[in-house]
C-alpha cells in the first residue's frame, strides 16, 4: 500500500477509492456525451454522413479482407507450385532410373545368351555385362543418352515434324533442299544423341566401345529420319565400322547397314563391297569375285547370330541381283542361300524348344521364305514354266504363315513338314506370345518377324494369284489366293478392311484392288 493512505482506517481507504472510481466514471461519461453529440449533430447537418462512415468501415473490413484471401492465394500458390515442381523432379529422375536399371539392364538370361538374341538388342553403353550407362559420361552424359533412349523408344509413331532444310545440300554443295517431313521423336532423339556424343568425345576415362556404340546407335537415328539423314547415317555407320576395327560380328552387322543404306542412295559399288564385308565377317571365307559366291554357301556359321547376320545379308544381295538385272547370279546365290538355310537342323517340335532357339528357327525360316520369292520371281523373269513359280511361291507363303503362328502360339510343330497351314484362317493376334515379348532381348526381333511374316505371307499369296489369273486362266483359284492375301495383310475396321500395322498402303492398294477385281468379275459371271 503506498505511502498516501498509510496510517488511514480501513474504511477511509475504501471511500477514498470509491470516490476516485466516480470521478473517472463521470470524467468518461461526460467525453462519450460530448462526441454522441457531435455525432447527432453531423447526422442533422448531413443525414448522408452515417452511410458515409458505414460504408467506409465496410470498404475497409472488406479490404482487409481481400488483402488476407489474396495472402492466402499466394501462399497457398507457391506451396501447390512448389509440390508439383518436386514430384516432376522426383517423376523425371525415376524415369531415368527405370532406364538404367530395367531397361538398359544386362541380359540375365543363359538360354538367350546362347543363342546371342542379347547380342542382337541395340547396345547403349560400352560395357554390356553391366548394363546401364557408362558412369564416365557423367551426369548430363548420362541423362542425354538416357533422354535419346527414351525418345527412340517411347515417342508416339504418328508424331511428325516439318523440318526446314533451306541449306545446301551435305552430299551435293550448291543445290538447295526441300522442306522434309520426319519422325519428331527421331528427330529428339538425334538431338540428346548429339548431345551425349558431344560429353563422350571429352570423356577420357570412358569405355573403349561405349563412343562406338553411341555413334552406330545415332546412325541408327538417322537412319529412321530418311531422306539427306541417309547420307549422315552412312558416316555414323562408317565410323562405328572404324570403332570396331572391322572384326567381329558386330562389325559385319554395321557393314550390312551400310550396304543397305548404299542401296537406298543408289550407291551400287558400295553396295556391293560393303556386303561383301559382311558375309566375309559373318561365314569367314569370300571369293575375290562376289559372282562366285555360291561356292562357299554349302555350310552354315555355327555362331546363331552369324547365320541370322549372313541370311539377312543373302536376302539383300538377292534383291540387289534381281533388280540390277543380273539374272544369272541372283538365281545361283538363291539356290545356294536355300540349300544352305536347309543344312541348320530346325528344333523337333516349339514345345519342346526353347523360345530363344524358337525365334532362330523361325527366323531362319522366314529368311528362307523370301529367298523362296526371289526366285521365284528369277524363274518367272527368266520365262521359265510358271508352275515352277507358283511351286516356290506356295512354299513361301506356308513357311512364313508357320512362322505367324507360331509367334502368336498357333502353329503345328515343326517336324509336320508336309503338313500345309493354308487352310486355317490367319491368327487375329497383333502381338507376339509373352514367352518372347517378356525378354527385352527378344520383344523387338519377335515383333519384327511376326510384322514381316504377315507381309510376306501375303505378298506370296497375292503372286500366286496373280499367275493363275494370267497364266493359268484359273479365275476361281485367283480369287481364292487374293482373298487369302487380303486376310493375312488387312484387319476390318468398322465394317470395312483397313491395312494392318505394318503393312504398306502401295502394297495394301495392290492387294485390295486384285481381289475386289477379280470378286466383281466372279460375281458377274455367276449372274
Amino acid at each position: 500500500m503506498s505511502d498516501l493512505v498509510r496510517g488511514h482506517p480501513q474504511e477511509e481507504v475504501e471511500d477514498m477509492f470509491l470516490i476516485s472510481a466516480k470521478l473517472m466514471l463521470r470524467a468518461s461519461l461526460h467525453r462519450l456525451s460530448r462526441t454522441t453529440a457531435l455525432h447527432k449533430h453531423l447526422v442533422a447537418v448531413c443525414p448522408q454522413s452515417r452511410r458515409y462512415s458505414d460504408e467506409n468501415v465496410k470498404r475497409i473490413l472488406g479490404s482487409s479482407k481481400v488483402l488476407r484471401f489474396t495472402k492466402r492465394a499466394i501462399k497457398y500458390s507457391a506451396i501447390a507450385s512448389l509440390g508439383l515442381a518436386i514430384t516432376a523432379l522426383i517423376g523425371f529422375e525415376a524415369t531415368h532410373l527405370w532406364i538404367e536399371k530395367v531397361e538398359l539392364a544386362p541380359e540375365q538370361d543363359p538360354e538367350v545368351k546362347r543363342w546371342e538374341w542379347d547380342q542382337e538388342a541395340e547396345q547403349w553403353s560400352g560395357n554390356s555385362v553391366k548394363g546401364g550407362t557408362d558412369p564416365a559420361l557423367g551426369h548430363h552424359g548420362k541423362h542425354r543418352v538416357r533422354a535419346a533412349w527414351a525418345a527412340y523408344n517411347w515417342g508416339h509413331g504418328d508424331e511428325a515434324a516439318v523440318v526446314d532444310a533451306d541449306a545446301t545440300s551435305a552430299h551435293d554443295e550448291g543445290q538447295p533442299r526441300s522442306l522434309q517431313l520426319v519422325d519428331a521423336k527421331m528427330k529428339m532423339a538425334e538431338s540428346f544423341m548429339r548431345g551425349a556424343l558431344r560429353v563422350a568425345d571429352e570423356c577420357p576415362n570412358a569405355h573403349p566401345e561405349t563412343i562406338t556404340q553411341l555413334i552406330a546407335r545415332n546412325a541408327t537415328i538417322l537412319e529412321r529420319l530418311g531422306g539427306e539423314s541417309l547420307y549422315q547415317a552412312k558416316t555414323e555407320f562408317e565410323r562405328a565400322w572404324a570403332g570396331f576395327s572391322g572384326q567381329g560380328l558386330d562389325a559385319a552387322h554395321i557393314a550390312l547397314r551400310i550396304g543397305e543404306i548404299s542401296s537406298q542412295l543408289g550407291q551400287s559399288n558400295d553396295v556391293l563391297a560393303w556386303w561383301s564385308r559382311a558375309i566375309t565377317l559373318a561365314n569367314g571365307t569370300i571369293p575375290d569375285e562376289l559372282e562366285k559366291l555360291p561356292a562357299v554357301l554349302k555350310t552354315a556359321p555355327s555362331s546363331p547370330r552369324a547365320q541370322r547376320i549372313l541370311s539377312t545379308t543373302l536376302v539383300s544381295l538377292s534383291a540387289f541381283y534381281a533388280k540390277t538385272g543380273n539374272l544369272n547370279q541372283a538365281q545361283a546365290l538363291e539356290e545356294a542361300t536355300l540349300t544352305m538355310l536347309r543344312s541348320v537342323p530346325p528344333p523337333a517340335s516349339l514345345a519342346s524348344a526353347s523360345a530363344p532357339q524358337a525365334l532362330h528357327a523361325l527366323y531362319l525360316l522366314h529368311r528362307s521364305s523370301l529367298i523362296s520369292i526371289h526366285l521365284a520371281e528369277v524363274l518367272y523373269a527368266r520365262k521359265q514354266p510358271h508352275t515352277q513359280s507358283i511351286q516356290y511361291l506356295t512354299s513361301a507363303a506356308d513357311s512364313s504363315e508357320r512362322v505367324a503362328r507360331a509367334l502368336t502360339g498357333n502353329t503345328p510343330p515343326m517336324s509336320e513338314a508336309s503338313t500345309t497351314t493354308t487352310s486355317a484362317t490367319p491368327p487375329q493376334e497383333t502381338a507376339p506370345i509373352p514367352a518372347y515379348t517378356s525378354s527385352r532381348s527378344m520383344k523387338k526381333p519377335a515383333n519384327a518377324l511376326l510384322r514381316d511374316a504377315r507381309r510376306t505371307s501375303a505378298e506370296a499369296w497375292n503372286l500366286i494369284g496373280i499367275l493363275n489369273e494370267t497364266q493359268g486362266k484359273d479365275l476361281p483359284a485367283a480369287l481364292w489366293c487374293y482373298e487369302r492375301a487380303v486376310q493375312w495383310a488387312g484387319t476390318a475396321v468398322e465394317g470395312s478392311m483397313q491395312p494392318r500395322e505394318g503393312i504398306l498402303h502401295s502394297e495394301w492398294v495392290v492387294i485390295w484392288d486384285n481381289y475386289t477385281r477379280a470378286k466383281r468379275i466372279m460375281d458377274a459371271t455367276a449372274s
